[in-house]
This record gives C-alpha cells, structure tokens and sequence, in this order.
C-alpha cells in the first residue's frame, strides 16, 4: 500500500495533477462543498492510476487542502509514475 501527501485546490477551471518540486497538486473544478471535492479527487485518482475508487482512502485531511491517501495495491513509486502519464 502506498501512502501519498498532496495539495487540492478547489474550484479551478481545470483538472490536473502536477508534481511541483517535491509536491503533488491536484486542482479540481469541485468547490469544498458537501464532499465534492473528496469525491472529484477519488474518482480524479483513480482514473489517472487505472485503479478502483474502493482502493483510494483519504486518511488525513478531509476538510483541509492538503490529504493524505492510502492507495491500495500501488507502491509509492508507482503512484508517482502513474501521475507523471
């Protein structure tokens, strides 16, 4: 299981995931309402590593701008390979 620190940045005009320096920044067009924004990440997630949404868990930071996912059956590395596609 690999375990990943990232910034969201809510209600952007577009939908990327970046790593800046040692950073990932993951910009959504979700505003942080109601679990909009965890939900679009989730599904964001999954979709840019080709994994099931069930095995992304957000563990840290549900109301804040910077998370901490589990992401089941991926190494750290190849998380950070999968975002750089």
């Amino acid at each position: 299981m690999g375990r990943v620190s990232l910034k969201v940045i809510p209600g952007s005009s577009v939908v990327e995931v970046k790593i800046v320096g040692d950073e990932i920044r993951v910009k959504l067009h979700a505003k942080p309402e109601g679990g909009k924004a965890n939900k679009e990440l989730i599904e964001l997630i999954s979709k840019k590593l080709k994994i099931p949404r069930s095995n992304i868990k957000i563990v840290k930071g549900f109301s804040s701008r910077k998370k901490v996912l589990d992401i089941e059956g991926l190494t750290e590395e190849e998380i950070l390979e999968g975002f750089l596609k």
